[in-house]
Order: C-alpha cells, then structure tokens, then sequence
C-alpha cells in the first residue's frame, strides 16, 4: 500500500483518527491518536514521543524525541473503535532508527534472514483468560459456572463466552486475520484462537493488536481479558505456541525433508536452527517468559485437571508436548513463549538463536517422544534433558552469561532490559504473600 491507496481506504473506511502504535520493551501498545489527515506525517517524520515516558527506550528527560515512523503495510482499520485505524511503527531518534525499539531490533535480525534469501514465517497460538472484578474488586472468572475439574473443549465452557468470541474473532477477521478454530483450553475461563501464518513481522504486529482487541472488547462487556502468563496456580497458564519454518525466495519450505532418518520430516537445516534454540534455551527463556508470573507456568508438575502443556524441559519430540519444541512435520512449534512476551523481541531472539546454530552447525541431540513429566530427575539427567530456568531470577542469570543476544539484539537494548527485570525480581522478592501470613503469622 503506498500513501495515495492509504489515503483512500482512510477516506474510503470513514477515518477519523490513526493511531500511530509502537511497543515499549514489555510489548504493551503504546499510542497517539493522529488525525486521518495527518497520516502523511506519521508516515515521513514519525508521531513524537517524550521516550523516557516509556519502559526500556534508555532515554532521559533531556533526550531527543523518540519519533514512531508509520509502516504502511500494517495500516489497518480498528472495527471495535469506528472512526478509527491503526499503524505500527518503528522508532527513530535523530532520524536514524533507534536501537533500543523492539520493532526494530526485529527487522534488524530479518534482515540477517534476508541476506540469506530467507523468509521467517510464523503462526502465533495466543491463549487468554476471561476474567473480571466481583463486588469487592477481586478478580474472579467471568462465567462462575465455568467450573469443571478438566474443563478443555467443553462446550457449555465455549458456548457461555460465545457473545465476546464472537465480537472479538470478528473484529479480528475483519482486519484480514484467518481465524480458523477457537477453543476452550485446559484452565476455566481460558482460550485460544489460531489464525492464518504469516511473515514474522506481520506475525508481532498482529499479535499486538490481538490484544488491544480482546483487552478493550472484553473491557466494553465488563470482562478482562487476560494475557497474564499464569493467572491461576492450579490451573494451566497463557502460552503463545510459535510455529515456524523458513521459506526461501521461490516459497519453499527449507526446513522440511521427507528424507529424515528421525521421521519429523525435517532438514539438516532445521535440525541445525533447532539445536540454537536448545542451546540458548535457557537464555532465550527470559525474553520469551519475561515476567516474574511467567515461571509460575514454567514449573515442574502437573495442573489440577491432571494434564500440563507448559515446555520445563529443554528436548524437542515428535508432536511432544512435553518438549520445549514439538514437531508437526516439517516445521518447529517453540512452545516456550507466553502470552505475556514482547513478540518482537522473542522473534528477534529466535532468529539470533536459529542463525547461531545453523552458522555454527550445532545438534540439538536425540528427539525425545516421552511424556517427560513421567521420568524422575535422573532419569531425565541420564538421556541429557535439562530443565528450563524456574524463576526469573535464574533466567536473567543466564541472560547475562550468555553474549549472543547483547552481541546481536545490541547491548544497549539488553542492559535496559537486565535493569528493568532485574528490578522486577527485587520488588516481587520483597512482596509478602497471603500464603506466606498463613502459613507464618501464627506458626512461631
């Protein structure tokens, strides 16, 4: 789409306002609302920002503006906010782009893929809970009926959310998303939607406005709707499963072979872009489960409903759920992530990690086709299956050790991120919980 063609579907579309969006370092859409007939300017100069306003940009009060440059191609309407559009941006301070930006760090690792000739495409599984505040503010289930012990796929589950699904797929098809199967999940009041693959970058700039989408419909209905990685401590938690696999310049898929010994249909090049992910699997866990909640899904043991899809372990298996990657053949599923992440730094952090392992050929060992939730600790030891990091804490420590995300990501970008989940850590080990009073208020 060029400016003109813009212009026109604005016009077209009945466009009021644009809303010029960008990520700050958490993934959490920031905004400006910018007349329909200023489009242009966002497009050229960028919408201006005071960046020290937002988390993770490294700037001060005295910095210069950060300015949100408007990428045509994700111009799209905002059917639960008529009158309205929206475009993602990239930022850019002094005219040049800003290394600490998410959007930017992506594309800056895209075009590693594209020196190749390679295209990244990935198809993004987010999960949601529907929640709201009763009387006394507290936050409970929207649907109180929705009770089951092992309520996955249950209909009463699905039917009874049926008004915001709905609205929300809705909204979402009519921004030219392919939702094609929504289902109850493996927690009350929880759910996912799959939609159509697409490029990686596309794939972010839509998993944002997913949730804009299921945040404000939601909110419009006196619901919340949830991203949050583990709302519940005995139920299942939001993962957002990445499917991915490599397309070269004439679409074909690279990381499939029928030849393989393993029977996963993939290729040498899989293989290799897989063993870096294992390999930097315990680094990469803190940008792709950045939150202090996010360990609380990542934990060894199983849900009150009996089953866990959460990936502790770092192994790969055919069709594994219990593996940090399964294997639909021919492509990888990276089950690691939650639906709480920046997906544009997970993405970034994903092709710096592929990339590692395909230039340095490293073997991310022997499929493992267990239910790695059945095996003991030595056990899983004996076959090399190690767990990912139980705390965000232990994730940041293997951040930090790790060079290849500062060296490629940009250091400023992971110092930032370092100070901000590092005081994240700090201000939750100083919390003092209800389990905590109970448990000791009287015990002494």
């Amino acid at each position: 789409m060029n400016l003109e063609q813009a212009k026109k579907f604005l016009k077209e579309h009945n466009i009021k306002f644009v809303l010029a969006q960008f990520v700050d370092i958490h993934g959490v859409a920031k905004t400006k609302s910018v007349p329909a007939h200023c489009l242009e300017d966002v497009v050229t100069d960028g919408a201006g920002f005071a960046g020290f306003a937002v988390w993770g940009l490294g700037q001060e009060p005295h910095s210069p503006d950060f300015m949100a440059r408007g990428d045509l191609s994700s111009l799209s309407l905002v059917p639960w906010q008529p009158g309205y559009a929206r475009i993602a941006c990239t930022g850019h301070v002094n005219d040049q782009p800003h290394p600490l930006d998410s959007r930017q760090v992506l594309l800056t690792q895209i075009e590693r893929l594209n020196e190749r000739g390679w295209t990244l495409n990935t198809g993004l599984e987010p999960e949601f809970c529907l929640l709201k505040r009763n009387e006394a503010g507290r936050i409970v289930l929207a649907d109180d009926t929705d009770r089951l012990d092992k309520p996955c796929y249950d209909y009463k589950g699905l039917s009874r959310s049926r008004a915001f699904l709905e609205k929300f797929v809705g909204s979402l098809q009519e921004i030219g998303l392919d939702v094609y199967q929504i289902d109850h999940e493996d927690a009350n009041g929880q759910f996912e939607i799959n939609y159509t693959y697409s490029d990686a970058l596309s794939s972010c700039d839509r998993f944002v406005l997913v949730r804009m989408a299921g945040s404000e419909i939601a909110n419009e209905m006196g619901m919340i709707c949830s991203f949050m990685p583990k709302p519940a401590a005995t139920r299942t938690g939001n993962g957002m499963h990445m499917h991915m696999s490599i397309a070269t310049e004439d679409n074909a898929n690279i990381f499939s072979d029928d030849n393989d010994k393993n029977g996963l249909g993939l290729s040498p090049v899989a293989y290799h872009w897989m063993g870096g992910l294992i390999h930097h699997a315990r680094a990469l866990c803190a940008i792709a489960a950045p939150t202090v909640n996010s360990y609380k899904r990542l934990v060894v043991g199983n849900a009150l409903s009996g089953a866990t899809w959460a990936p502790a372990y770092i192994s790969y298996g055919d069709n594994n759920r219990s593996s940090m990657v399964r294997v639909p053949y021919g492509r990888l599923e990276l089950r690691l992530a939650d639906a709480g992440c920046n997906p544009y730094l997970v993405h970034a952090a994903v092709i710096a990690a592929g990339l590692d392992g395909v230039d340095r050929k490293l073997d991310p060992g022997e499929p493992r086709n267990i239910n790695h939730y059945t095996q003991s600790a030595e056990e899983l030891a004996e076959m090399g299956v190690h767990t990912l990091p139980q705390s965000l804490h232990e994730a940041l420590v293997d951040l930090q050790t790790d060079s290849l995300f500062a060296e490629q990501l940009g250091e400023g970008l992971m110092e930032e991120f370092m100070k901000l989940k590092s005081m994240e850590w700090v201000e939750y080990q100083r919390q003092v919980s209800e389990w905590e009073l109970e448990h000791y208020a009287e015990f002494f």
